[in-house]
């Protein structure tokens, strides 16, 4: 888990939480960061826009057997939706349940647009970026401390980006729906590692050319609740 250096507001975990319930795990993220952690079965992962308008970029592998993971076709295929909110139950390529999203406070997220990378970046907006830092790198950076790789990633989920399909299928990156504050929570159906890359992308709107930092909040159901 990676702790960033960022200076903490004085709201409280507790209150922030979007799921009552022990704090277990309490992090920022920097801007341009990586994080991870593992949510054990039925802790809740809250996800705190702080600055609003930041991209959130995430992996999710089942902690047990990381060859178990997270599969953005599968995910749509069952729900029938291209975009995540309350009641998404994020899947691996077997079907089976790695998170659910039990409360959203921004009602699209998008799990079709993928993840910056130095290769792309270099394609669409030129040479000048090829040394920028992107979300595969973080990926890469966090991964391995959990023995993954390269063939690890797969497609990523981006939660408060903002991607729309144009009537012609083209998809767009357009400002988030995002708001300072605005939060969502993903309840573990499974020990789920969670690998997140704090979106560096500067070329594109996703993160109005400004990224920021996040929050990171797990909390434990409490038994009499």
């Amino acid at each position: 888990m990676n702790t960033a250096m960022y200076t903490p507001p004085a709201a409280d975990a507790r209150t922030l939480a979007l799921a009552p319930g022990e704090v277990v795990l309490d992090e920022f993220v920097e801007a341009r960061g990586p994080w991870s952690a593992v949510v054990a079965a039925g802790e809740v992962l809250t996800i705190v826009d702080l600055e609003g308008n930041q991209a959130v970029d995430c992996l999710l592998y089942a902690a047990g057997d990381t060859a178990v993971r997270y599969s953005a076709a599968v995910t749509i295929a069952r729900q029938q939706s291209i975009v995540l909110t309350t009641g998404s139950i994020l899947r691996a390529e077997t079907g089976a349940p790695l998170m659910t999203v039990v409360a959203d406070e921004v009602g699209v997220h998008d799990t079709i647009g993928g993840a910056c990378s130095q290769e792309s970046n270099t394609l669409r907006y030129g040479q000048h970026t090829r040394e920028q830092h992107a979300c595969v790198e973080n990926f890469l950076i966090e991964g391995s401390r959990w023995g993954l790789g390269k063939r690890d990633l797969v497609s990523n989920i981006n939660w408060f980006m903002n991607v729309p399909v144009d009537p012609d299928g083209a998809l767009g990156i357009v400002d988030g729906l995002s708001a300072p504050g605005k939060r969502v929570a993903l309840r573990a159906e499974v020990d789920t590692l969670v690998l997140v890359s704090n979106c560096p992308q500067i070329n594109n709107p996703c993160n109005g050319f400004n990224p920021t930092p996040v929050r990171m909040i797990i909390t434990r159901p409490e038994a009499d609740q």
